[in-house]
């Protein structure tokens, strides 16, 4: 099956480089790309005509959104509510349990997996909270992900969620780590099945991989256990580390090591590392880059880093800078690790941050974050094959509409995207040459139903809130309105 994509603006890739072509095309056989460029006048099954849009590379994001939705809840708490948001120490020990059935969690997932899709992104690595779980990710839940994104046609690079500790409230409103050490075994099991599980699937869609959580909730046997294995299977390995300054303090207490410490004594830095965020390291220091420096021990060991612009602006932080842990020569991809998965939304965001950084308006370049979306996600991965559309390359697509009124004129496209738009332009996305998003829509689900859902699930995940709550507290009082209700005098109608 050949199939032929052509609209006003097409992202193709020469040299290393994205290049763009106007009046382009893109054709596809099966799941691969065989050409890119003006005026083909091949053999075509099928062609379809994108008009004022841009084709690009499907987006790669590296902290995907596997939930219904967690950044509207925790960052927004004041000094007094924000110790509820996680486990109270009588939770930890008396009352976990899981928030939702089987079932229900399977609904979240296609919920979250849906909006991926419809956000522009083709490959993704999953990140979701686990504070609605009784511990953490299952192998049950990840095969049934696993599935659920087969089916609707997403690359994914998966694997149970684990770890040995969790965060808590302790009883005088202080955060402590608590542990259970059989608990962060039984997950480094179910990681390793998942392993299995996806080699012997050998689905192209899928890829096994290691995603133990944050450092400060690992144990040292957790941590050389999941380095040990990953270079033993050659699995990339995520881990959510140096994004809080509190994170040096609680394994210094743990293991006597600073992080960057723990990364080099467990061997973790051996391995194929993926570390969301970075937020910690100054890049605009100098030391930072010296030989033997945070950034100079990254580069060094081929750590890619996982820029989440958008969550860490929500959260009131950012990473100082792009350009300089770039120019360090550390590998920059994307995520978005929060609603909304918009990686456009998540571009425009973080070339602002980066400008502040740097402290001049030359920074923070839509190339450099486009890349980062694209081929730095790809490189991060080890899929040559990702990230680009030329000969030879997977048919991994996104289209973003530029004919809407509101996206106002274009003058240069991709550009005009991030500033105008937000990934909610894409219109159709392609994943292994298979059409994902058709015309806004994915076909065979009913998007009302999925959201009438997610409605349904999001409200019964923010009455569980209240019984984590060191003081338990109702959930309306964790979570209060920004304005309060109107008083209405009794018998008065509302109009």
């Amino acid at each position: 099956m050949i199939t032929q994509l052509s609209a006003r603006y097409v992202l193709g890739h020469e040299d290393g480089r994205h290049v763009l072509f106007q009046d382009g095309h893109v054709v596809m056989k099966d799941s691969e790309v065989i050409y890119v460029g003006t005026g083909y006048d091949g053999p075509v099954d099928e062609h379809r005509d994108f008009g004022q849009s841009l084709i690009s590379p499907g987006l790669i994001d590296l902290d995907a959104l596997t939930d219904i939705d967690h950044m509207i809840f925790d960052s927004w708490p004041s000094d007094e509510t924000g110790p509820g948001m996680q486990w109270s120490e009588d939770y930890f020990h008396n009352r976990r349990r899981d928030v939702f059935s089987p079932e229900q969690r399977q609904n979240v997932r296609k919920f979250a997996l849906a909006q991926l899709a419809l956000h522009g992104v083709t490959s993704y690595m999953p990140i979701a909270s686990e504070i609605h779980s009784s511990w953490a990710e299952t192998f049950e839940e990840l095969q049934g992900m696993a599935q659920t994104s087969i089916e609707l046609g997403l690359r994914g690079f998966l694997g149970p969620a684990y770890r040995s500790g969790i965060n808590v409230t302790d009883d005088d409103g202080e955060r402590a780590i608590l542990f259970d050490e059989d608990e962060g075994r039984k997950g480094l099991a179910d990681a390793e099945r998942f392993l299995d599980y996806a080699e012997q699937l050998a689905h192209p869609l899928v890829t096994g991989v290691l995603l133990p959580c944050r450092i400060e909730t690992l144990s040292d046997e957790l941590m050389r256990k999941t380095a040990e294995l990953a270079v033993e299977r050659d699995a990339l390995v995520r881990l959510h580390c140096l994004q809080q300054p509190t994170e040096d303090g609680f394994l210094l207490k743990l293991t006597g090591r600073t992080v960057l410490e723990q990364l080099v004594d467990t061997g973790l830095l051996e391995t194929r590392l993926l570390i969301p965020h970075g937020v910690v390291i100054d890049g605009t220091d100098p030391a930072t880059h010296a030989e033997g420096g945070p950034l100079d021990l990254l580069a060094r060991n081929n750590v890619s880093i996982v820029h989440c612009p958008l969550t860490s602006f929500h959260y009131a932080g950012m990473l100082k800078s792009f350009d300089a842990f770039a120019a360090a020569g550390v590998n920059m991809c994307l995520g978005t690790d929060s609603f909304p998965p918009d990686l456009i939304k998540g571009i425009d965001v973080g070339t602002h941050l980066a400008r502040i950084a740097e402290g001049r308006r030359d920074a923070g370049k839509v190339s450099d974050f486009f890349d980062a979306a694209t081929l730095g996600g790809a490189k991060a991965l080890g899929r040559e094959d990702l990230g680009r559309l030329c000969p030879g390359a997977q048919a991994d697509i996104m289209v973003a509409s530029l004919g809407d009124f509101r996206d106002g004129t274009v003058e240069d496209p991709l550009r005009t995207l991030i500033l105008n738009g937000t990934a909610r332009n894409v219109t159709d996305t392609y994943v292994a040459g298979r059409p994902v998003v058709v015309d806004g829509a994915l076909p065979g689900i009913d998007l009302a139903e999925l959201r009438a859902e997610g409605q349904r699930l999001f409200d019964e995940m923010v009455e569980a809130y209240g019984e984590r709550d060191y003081r338990r507290r109702d959930a309306s009082e964790l979570f209060p309105p920004v304005y309060a209700a109107a008083e209405v005098p009794a018998g008065a109608a509302r109009n």
